[in-house]
């Protein structure tokens, strides 16, 4: 799902919100949650996750493609734990993954949709 997707069912879903003002909101909220990682602060949302900032101390690493040593500096980068509730929703869903429906099947040969 896409930021464009989310607005889509957030509107479907508050038919008396108009689609701009939808917009607005989930801008709104993303950048209230963008701001505090920024400030260091952690966000728990119950029954989804947490998102908080981990520090990745500076490093000497290996350029892959000529296996120069290279300098990697320390970085400050987001990191979200599932919670527990969405975790189990999620195993609960559909076996096959939705990119496996037009895949053949590999005993039949046969695709799902036909």
């Amino acid at each position: 799902m896409t930021k464009s997707g989310l607005i889509e069912e957030v509107a479907k879903r508050t038919p008396h919100i108009s689609k701009k003002d939808t917009e607005v909101v989930v801008n709104t909220i993303f950048d209230a949650m963008i701001e505090a990682l920024r400030s260091g602060d952690r966000i728990e949302i119950r029954g989804f996750g947490s998102f908080q900032v981990k520090i990745r101390e500076a490093r000497d690493g290996r350029n892959p493609k000529t296996g120069e040593p290279v300098h990697i500096s320390a970085k400050r980068t987001p990191f979200f734990k599932v919670g527990k509730e969405l975790k189990e929703m999620v195993d609960r869903g559909p076996v096959r993954p939705a990119s496996a429906e037009s895949e053949p099947d590999t005993v039949t040969g046969e695709t799902a949709t036909g």
